[in-house]
């Protein structure tokens, strides 16, 4: 699962800057996500479906953005994407999931064009 950014240039400017001006906070931030993703069984896939799922839950649409832009190039079908939006109704209500269809389609919809 391709979590791990080694080039601080991949970043979105905030987080590349606090890379840069922090990297030894950085490097240990990296490893605990590593650590986190390596802790158990779970396949690449189903990770990358529960980060999106948590993503949609705080409601951070660069989070969103980033996981499924990751999760595309892992060649998780789209659909599946927009189907942890789906799930979302009943635990987050029907704005918040909206919301999340709309970032998922930001990039899932840009594919088809």
């Amino acid at each position: 699962m391709a979590d791990q950014i080694d080039d601080p240039e991949e970043l979105p400017s905030t987080a590349g800057e606090f890379a840069d001006d922090y990297p030894e906070v950085w490097e240990a931030y990296s490893d605990l996500g590593e650590a986190a993703s390596a802790a158990g069984p779970i396949d690449d896939e189903t990770k990358r479906l529960v980060k999106l799922a948590l993503s949609i839950g705080a409601g951070s649409e660069g989070a969103v953005h980033s996981h499924v832009r990751r999760g595309l190039d892992e060649d998780v079908d789209p659909e599946a994407l927009k189907q942890v939006a789906a799930l979302s109704i009943p635990t987050l209500g029907f704005p918040q999931a909206m919301a999340a269809i709309s970032w998922i389609e930001d990039l899932t919809d840009e594919d088809e064009a």
